[in-house]
């Protein structure tokens, strides 16, 4: 391995055990190559892989073993690859790509399995975008200029349409856009590297191509949308809206917590008695938080079981949770529609910053990425970030009070 790893731009060694097995370096990491004659006596060399997981030396030497014999028999393994290559299409790289990933064998930048809701998004991306526009096209003849114009035509909403699921009243709807556009090449990148590893290219097509800015506005709520949303809620509650459902978005605007993480609160995660939340998988990972006294109270008056915001149909997370949100926050509240459960969760660090708390608590109040719990020994919040957590939610809820408080 030492040698491998050790050699320059432009070296190339030669295996002692199987002929014509070797590794060189060209650019970036060492490649392993293995060069044969076919039986027409034609020269070829077959591109095993780059150096590093999977392909070690043992797994490398392994594998020209392999080829030899097949070239043993008569077979030429870069003619079949090349064969393979012009065969697969996009689309079928696409849904071996999903297949691995729900097999927890595509990591994310922090080396662990895509969540279930990301491989959902991911299917989604594919299916509205990618699929369409290239999805007939080859892996192998898939250029940058493609990929440009399968870009620009999303930016245009050439993928626009909407579609009824299965769900009553449920309908999806593409709407394309530069956020879309940037979101998606993103995916694609991914796949194209998936796909570079596999032998399936040797460049990504991706990397040169330049990125639209996905347009999100950091939103947040103004003083008057929080008083009208704090009384839609007040107002839903005494008109027999599912409590849970509420409560939910009530949690949401008093921790800044993402949407996922607040849906999916288990009791488990919850210590009411320290005011500390331990949620096991975050976007960011394994995520320590500091509860306020409201949101403890809040979970205290939930309905015991696995789950604190249960659905109406039993022990589970809310199902309709988004019918809610537009009952209440859009048709009840009237407040425009791009206020999103994120909004609330910028509004949150918003308040935060405005009460002057230094970026390092707000971060820790939100789990940030930096801020999550990578020292294992730190199980429980502190005073002081239970303090802060105390203050601007104490802050949020004067905001929302029909009648606030001079």
């Amino acid at each position: 391995m030492r040698i491998v790893e050790g050699l320059k731009v432009g070296e190339t060694v030669w295996d002692t055990m199987v002929i014509g097995f070797g590794a060189r370096r060209q650019r970036g990491r060492p490649t392993y190559v293995f060069r044969y004659r076919t039986k027409e006596g034609r020269q070829r060399t077959y591109t095993i892989g780059r150096h590093g997981s999977p392909w070690t030396p043992d797994e490398a030497r392994a594998e020209a073993i392999r080829l030899l014999r097949i070239v043993i028999d008569g077979g030429d393994p870069s003619g079949e690859r090349q064969i393979e290559h012009q065969v697969i299409s996009m689309a079928d790289l696409c849904d071996e790509y999903l297949a691995d990933a729900a097999a927890g064998r595509i990591l994310t930048r922090r080396g662990v399995a895509k969540s279930a809701s990301t491989i959902a998004t991911d299917h989604c991306r594919v299916d509205a975008h990618i699929r369409p526009l290239v999805g007939h096209l080859p892996v192998a003849s898939i250029s940058r200029q493609d990929i440009e114009r399968m870009m620009i035509d999303i930016i245009a909403g050439k993928t626009h349409k909407r579609v009824k699921l299965d769900r009553l009243r449920a309908v999806s709807h593409v709407r394309g856009g530069r956020g879309a556009a940037s979101r998606t090449m993103g995916l694609l990148g991914a796949i194209m590297t998936y796909a570079v590893r596999r032998g399936l290219r040797e460049d990504n097509p991706c990397r040169l191509v330049i990125k639209p800015a996905d347009g999100r506005r950091e939103r947040r709520l103004d003083d008057a949308e929080y008083r009208a949303l704090g009384t839609a809620l007040d107002v839903a509650e005494a008109g027999g809206e599912w409590p849970p459902a509420l409560a939910a978005i009530r949690f949401l605007a008093l921790t800044g917590w993402r949407r996922g993480e607040v849906l999916g609160l288990r009791y488990a995660e919850i210590d009411v008695a320290r005011s500390t939340a331990r949620l096991a998988a975050t976007k960011t990972g394994a995520s320590m938080r500091p509860l306020c006294t409201t949101a403890c109270q809040m979970i205290e008056a939930m309905a015991p079981g696995e789950f604190v915001f249960k659905s109406a149909g039993g022990d589970a997370p809310i199902a309709n949770f988004r019918r809610v949100w537009e009952r209440v926050v859009y048709r009840a509240a009237g407040l425009p529609r791009d206020v999103t459960p994120h909004v609330l969760r910028h509004s949150y660090a918003s308040v935060a910053a405005d009460l002057g708390l230094p970026d390092a608590t707000i971060g820790s109040l939100l789990g940030h990425r930096g801020h999550t719990v990578t020292r294992r020994y730190i199980h429980v919040a502190d005073t002081t970030l239970i303090a802060a957590a105390d203050t601007v939610a104490t802050r949020i809820v004067t905001l929302m009070r029909s009648d606030p408080a001079p």
